[in-house]
């Protein structure tokens, strides 16, 4: 295997779901902002964004604990 498909985690996360996971965790940070007193605003915030993350990124380190792979990775690893 090359250094580029070692060195970057392999995604785990369909692409419907990266676009759910980014569009609901933006709606969680504008509710969180509003609607909660302060700091825990910041709290909700903070924990909607690394959920979003999962989904700019495309890798889900929980569903990788769960061993949960993409078709397309499984059929790459044959090679």
């Amino acid at each position: 295997m090359s250094f580029f498909k070692t060195a970057f985690f392999v995604k785990n996360v369909p692409g419907w779901e990266r676009a759910t996971r980014i569009l609901l965790a933006t709606a969680a940070v504008i509710l969180s902002g509003a609607l909660l007193p302060s700091p825990w605003n910041w709290i909700g915030a903070l924990t909607c964004i690394g959920f979003g993350l999962t989904g700019v990124v495309g890798f889900c380190p929980a569903c990788a604990l769960a061993g949960r792979r993409l078709a397309r990775n499984d059929q790459a690893r044959q090679w």
